[in-house]
């Protein structure tokens, strides 16, 4: 069964969102080269966390673009 993600922004800039990510990614990297990857319940986890991360980076940088463009040329309507 699937959970919803919910994702909070404001307190995360996508910069920091990245930071994490690649940090995660990195030791995903690390967890290979020992052998950790074998471990299902921490192969697991880290793949969840990355989804997670992964998500709140998307939704960290669309904000940080339409805030951006509303700020360029104004707020839209509809």
């Amino acid at each position: 069964m699937e959970q919803a993600i919910i994702f909070s922004t404001s307190a995360i800039s996508a910069l920091a969102a990245r930071d994490d990510l690649a940090r995660l990614e990195a030791e995903r990297v690390a967890a290979r080269r020992e052998g950790l990857l074998d471990v299902r319940a921490y192969t697991a986890d880290l793949e969840a966390e990355l989804e997670y991360r992964r998500g709140l980076y998307v939704a960290a940088a669309v904000s940080e673009i339409a805030t951006l463009r509303a700020e360029l040329c104004g707020a839209q309507d509809g």
